[in-house]
């Protein structure tokens, strides 16, 4: 899949989401629990999974419904997105601006380093 194609508007992630937490689930438990969370009808459900299917996002094989595309992917994605929209692609900048006024822990300095020093293959 291209990196694009990972794009969601905002119902296809928030129905992602009940499916990242629920997986593998039955498509009529997955339409009660839209139904308590979203306010979906069932045809809305069941329209959604379709579509995602057909995107490549959740596969339904007898009636269970389970994700392809992990979290993960979508967060990269979108991060990336942000990034390049707000921020001309810089990720210093992106991280300045996220940082800005905030103040982070010990450990949550160190994991960044952590991160920093793997993605500079140290």
């Amino acid at each position: 899949m291209e990196m694009e194609e990972y794009k969601l508007f905002d119902a296809e992630y928030r129905f992602l989401d009940i499916v990242w937490d629920k997986e593998p689930v039955n498509s009529t438990e997955l339409s009660v629990i839209c139904l308590e969370r979203l306010g979906w009808k069932k045809s809305t459900t069941y329209n959604m999974i379709r579509k995602l299917s057909e995107r490549g996002f959740v596969k339904n094989e007898n009636a269970t419904v389970s994700a392809v595309i992990k979290r993960e992917q979508v967060a990269k994605y979108e991060g990336e997105a942000v990034a390049e929209k707000y921020f001309g692609g810089s990720l210093p900048a992106f991280i300045a601006a996220f940082l800005d006024g905030r103040k982070i822990s010990d450990e949550e300095a160190e994991e960044l380093k952590r991160m920093i020093d793997k993605a500079k293959g140290q």
